[in-house]
């Protein structure tokens, strides 16, 4: 139910597209190509298994999960803003 000026479905679109945003952030960051033999942080070898589940792979868990945490306290704001000052 959208109210004022936004047209019908506008919320459900604001949400479609917030999602669509985070899917092709997501998508980019995939690794991609030949798996690196050692990790490009700390320097440890990265297991077999893991190159060859994840082509393109360039850390080792520890140092993937480190990043992981860091990027996901930088990214706690909506880029597009929230969905009640846009359709206000």
């Amino acid at each position: 139910m959208a109210g004022g000026w936004a047209r019908d479905g506008a919320e459900h679109e604001q949400m479609d597209a917030t999602v669509n945003d985070a899917l092709e952030r997501a998508r980019r960051a995939l690794p991609q190509g030949e798996s690196l033999e050692f990790c490009d942080e700390c320097g440890e070898r990265i297991p077999e298994a893991r190159r060859q589940a994840l082509p393109g792979v360039e850390y080792c868990v520890k140092c993937q999960s480190e990043l992981e945490t860091t990027a996901k306290t930088q990214e706690l704001y909506n880029r597009r803003g929230s969905k009640d000052s846009q359709l206000r």
